[in-house]
């Protein structure tokens, strides 16, 4: 049965947020509120914990899984950003959008899209998205939180246990949150793509 954190969503305990991140580095799947709606989240180099990830969405390897970040600076280390993608980001980070770009060679090749080298990813506006991202010092592999033949998005901790208690490590009760997903942003051409609207604001890339 997985671990369950009641986490203040402004002031997260720092204890509970330490914990997590020992969960997360010793290959757990953790269920995790952002400012769009919760997120199954694992070690970025842990090859099994992405299988995982990947068998309790019901996606394979050709569905982009998002890498949650810090800041812009930490975006630029994972993706190749142009002048003019930098001001795309800027305006609209942090926030609940994710953004396609293309790989850099420090994104594993197993995570990166098997036939364009591109990933997906986002810095969220959430306080305990950051303390987990400050305490690992690194990003967060994501995906949005929807079952497999479904289309909402789970937002309440206590049906997450119930769904997924036996399948999670650890489920984070950070109180509801949004079931919007985040808006999805292609950036790889020479015109920004919108690929799935969510709770993002698409018409500031003129979508």
């Amino acid at each position: 049965m997985s671990q369950f954190f009641q986490v203040h969503p402004v002031n997260p305990q720092p204890r509970l947020i330490k914990q997590a991140a020992q969960i997360v580095h010793d290959g757990g799947i953790v269920a995790v509120p952002t400012d769009s709606c919760y997120a199954l989240v694992c070690h970025l180099d842990d090859k099994a914990a992405v299988e995982r990830l990947r068998r309790i969405r019901g996606v394979d390897e050709k569905h982009h899984l998002t890498l949650l970040c810090r800041d812009l600076s930490e975006i630029g280390v994972y993706a190749r950003v142009d002048n003019q993608q930098f001001r795309l980001l800027k305006a609209a980070t942090p926030g609940p959008f994710t953004f396609i770009l293309e790989a850099t060679k420090c994104v594993p090749r197993r995570l990166s899209h098997p036939s364009r080298k591109t990933i997906g990813l986002r810095v969220p506006e959430d306080a305990i998205v950051h303390a987990l991202l400050e305490v690992l010092q690194q990003p967060l592999l994501g995906t949005t939180l929807i079952m497999p033949g479904e289309t909402e998005a789970l937002n309440d901790a206590d049906a997450i246990v119930e769904r997924l208690g036996k399948l999670v490590d650890l489920v984070i009760d950070g109180g509801a949150c949004s079931m919007e997903p985040t808006t999805v942003i292609d950036l790889t051409g020479a015109q920004a793509e919108l690929v799935r609207q969510g709770r993002g604001d698409a018409s500031m890339f003129g979508l």
